[in-house]
């Protein structure tokens, strides 16, 4: 994960998310997905996000292991954090009590918000044609 100087966030101006927590219908895809392989939504949003797919698989073990043994399971450690860094990362307005509402009381509504964000984030490359050559071009 990159460090950047305090200086530097503190020029850029903070933004919203591209779409709220309880916006699924924006992008049926997106909460179909979620709904019916949401450990592969997890596992494609830390993927895209540019950390180890195979994390969310770490909360899946924290509930199993601390459920176990009588702890209560509140928050999700690996939702929580990707959450609270991909809104560092992309200078999202918030807080991290909102981060751990989010992942506290709707885990799965607040995955597929990172999802919608990244793919709005991240544009799909075209690829355009040109004589002797190809080039790529984000859109």
């Amino acid at each position: 994960v990159k460090r950047v100087p305090s200086a530097m966030m503190a020029e850029r101006p903070l933004t919203d998310w591209d779409s709220g927590l309880f916006d699924c219908f924006e992008d049926p895809g997106t909460c179909c997905y979620g709904f019916w392989c949401y450990p592969f939504l997890q596992c494609t949003v830390t993927g895209r996000f540019g950390e180890n797919s195979c994390l969310p698989l770490c909360d899946m073990c924290y509930r199993l292991y601390f459920g176990s043994c009588w702890v209560p399971v509140i928050v999700p450690p690996v939702a929580l954090t990707v959450r609270s860094l991909m809104r560092k990362e992309y200078g999202i307005k918030g807080s991290l009590v909102r981060d751990i509402m989010a992942s506290c009381c709707c885990v799965w509504c607040s995955w597929c918000q990172m999802h919608r964000e990244l793919k709005h984030r991240k544009k799909t490359p075209l690829i355009t044609a040109l004589p002797d050559r190809f080039t790529l071009t984000r859109s």
